[in-house]
């Protein structure tokens, strides 16, 4: 018999699997609209007129989109603030057609820090396992990719994380470019339900719900929590890093947004994200 703990779980799952659907086809929507436009800003440039490009496409236009990692049911509280104001800076808007060339030493430890409004969060990286995620990670933290973003979603009902990773906020950008799924296995097979546990102190990538499609989002997770198999782990929150984590999590989350995401009420804003070789 299906207890009411296991129903709700499989309630958020498939809640998840709804919002992916509609992002997926809303981003289909999106690149069938730029295919349009970049075929008439050829005509016009063949014709000998002359046209400018402001910026460039938003995340939300990509199909290398980052998606959320779970369920969006998250209650609604209203605990104070724990955290302090964002230093000065705007996120950036760089974007690059390719990920990166290996650059990292797959046998070499590293730590990537986070310089939050709310307390530094330091991940043992795990480069053997997930090379190619550490290498894009660091070439992003080099070029200062993280800065001065916000982590725009806190789930408290289902699976228990916090993501972060994407400069315009609101859950759909991304660097330009994906990388590979790696290191799946390492949490065991799924059971019979589909999922796994991802423990607390994980960090792991966040992604389309297809294969393939991480790019910069990424997912903190604070309390044991079952997910398919999917979502790349690669490294470990030190202690420190967990209670600073569990500070933003004490303090909930919003009601959802346009995209169902569920902004933490805590202020936590990404400062500085820094990877080194240990």
């Amino acid at each position: 018999m299906v207890t009411k703990e296991q129903r709700r779980r499989q309630l958020a799952r498939e809640k998840f699997e709804r919002q992916q659907q509609r992002r997926t086809v809303e981003q289909s929507k999106a690149r069938r609209r730029n295919s349009v436009i970049a075929a008439v800003v050829a005509v016009v440039v063949a014709a000998g007129a002359t046209a400018y490009a402001a910026g460039g496409l938003d995340g939300k236009d990509k199909p290398k989109t980052d998606a959320a990692a779970g369920p969006s049911a998250t209650t609604p509280s209203k605990a104070p603030d724990p955290c302090a104001k964002p230093g000065a800076g705007t996120p950036g808007k760089q974007q690059w057609k390719t990920e990166p060339a290996m650059s990292v030493d797959k046998s070499a430890k590293y730590t990537f820090t986070l310089q939050t409004t709310c307390g530094d969060i330091a991940v043992a990286l795990d480069a053997a396992k997930a090379s190619a995620t550490v290498n894009s990670f660091k070439f992003l933290a080099d070029k200062g990719f993280f800065d001065h973003s916000k982590c725009h979603r806190l789930t408290a009902e289902g699976i228990y994380v916090l993501q972060c990773g994407d400069p315009t906020g609101t859950g759909q950008g991304g660097p330009g470019y994906t990388i590979p799924d790696e290191n799946l296995t390492a949490l065991g097979k799924a059971g019979a339900n589909g999922t796994v546990t991802y423990p607390a102190g994980t960090i792991a990538m966040a992604n389309t719900g297809k294969p393939h499609t991480g790019g910069s989002q990424f997912f903190l997770v604070y309390k044991d929590s079952p997910l398919a198999p999917s979502y790349t782990p690669f490294g470990t929150i030190g202690a420190d890093g967990m209670k600073v984590l569990q500070k933003i999590a004490a303090a909930g989350a919003a009601a959802p947004d346009a995209q169902q995401n569920t902004a933490p009420n805590a202020t936590v804003v990404i400062n500085k994200a820094v990877v080194k070789q240990s």
